[in-house]
């Protein structure tokens, strides 16, 4: 049998995450049932860059395929933060829209509520392009992973998500903490924007719909560390607390019009 080694990335599932092989087991989210034809489905239609579910434990834990390349973790390193690197995450978020379009919702599921689009819609997205949840080959995105978050939304919704994680859109200060120094935020912002297709209409609404997603990560922060989670709580006072949540705000809104003017210009 394959030795067992530990996966690191991300704030969920911390430490719970190990590869067999050419299999990852991990614990199965609640909505497994419903989120594993889906992930089937999208290989059916074409996007063949995300886990393919391979089945159920007794003890609860999931099993998927393990998809080879490199994945960020922070700090990020230069190399993942390249304006090419951060195309080809818009150009794989864009496939995984276009194949996941064909895919009809499972409204009988309960989809996640919480980093999920407020306003719903008619197919899953994925919610926590995050870079931890994707997969590098020879520079560039080739495939995402974790699709735990995934819920009912807009597809601009899943761009403004993104953006958050990868332009990124957080004042320099609170950037500077996981990020390298001086990335440009606004032409950063342009580059996803292209790299997605995003249409002249997308790109208008695009800066007030990230200001949407940050006051819903907010929230999603503050139920987890109200309910004690330590990895939540650790980030918070690592990072500033509540007061750079506030300071990304006000960054976000002072910034609007220049994100608007890059966008579409």
């Amino acid at each position: 049998m394959a030795e067992r080694e530990a996966l690191v990335g991300g704030m969920v599932n911390v430490g719970a995450v190990f590869r067999r092989g050419e299999l990852v087991e991990r614990p199965a989210p609640p909505n497994a049932g419903a989120l594993h034809p889906y992930l089937l489905a999208l290989k059916e239609h074409g996007f063949d860059a995300a886990p393919v579910p391979v089945g159920l434990t007794a003890d609860g834990r999931e099993q998927l395929t393990f998809i080879p390349g490199d994945v960020a973790v922070p700090p990020f390193a230069d190399r993942f933060m390249t304006k090419a690197a951060l195309r080809s995450v818009g150009s794989l978020l864009r496939r995984l829209h276009e194949a996941g379009a064909a895919v009809a919702v499972d409204t009988r599921t309960e989809w996640p509520r919480d980093l999920a689009d407020p306003a719903g819609g008619t197919m899953l997205c994925h919610n926590d392009v995050c870079p931890e949840n994707v997969v590098f080959r020879a520079g560039r995105a080739a495939a995402l992973i974790d699709f735990d978050m995934a819920a009912p939304g807009r597809p601009l919704w899943d761009v403004a998500m993104t953006a958050r994680y990868w332009v990124p859109m957080l004042d320099p200060v609170s950037a500077a903490t996981l990020y390298p120094v001086g990335l440009d935020a606004p032409a950063r912002l342009r580059v996803l924007a292209d790299g997605y297709g995003l249409s002249a209409e997308e790109r208008a609404e695009l800066p007030g719909v990230i200001e949407q997603a940050t006051e819903v990560c907010r929230a999603f922060v503050t139920q987890r560390v109200a309910e004690g989670d330590p990895v939540c709580l650790q980030a918070l006072t690592e990072r500033g607390g509540w007061q750079r949540w506030d300071r990304i705000q006000t960054w976000l809104a002072d910034h609007r019009e220049t994100f608007m003017t890059a966008l579409l210009n």
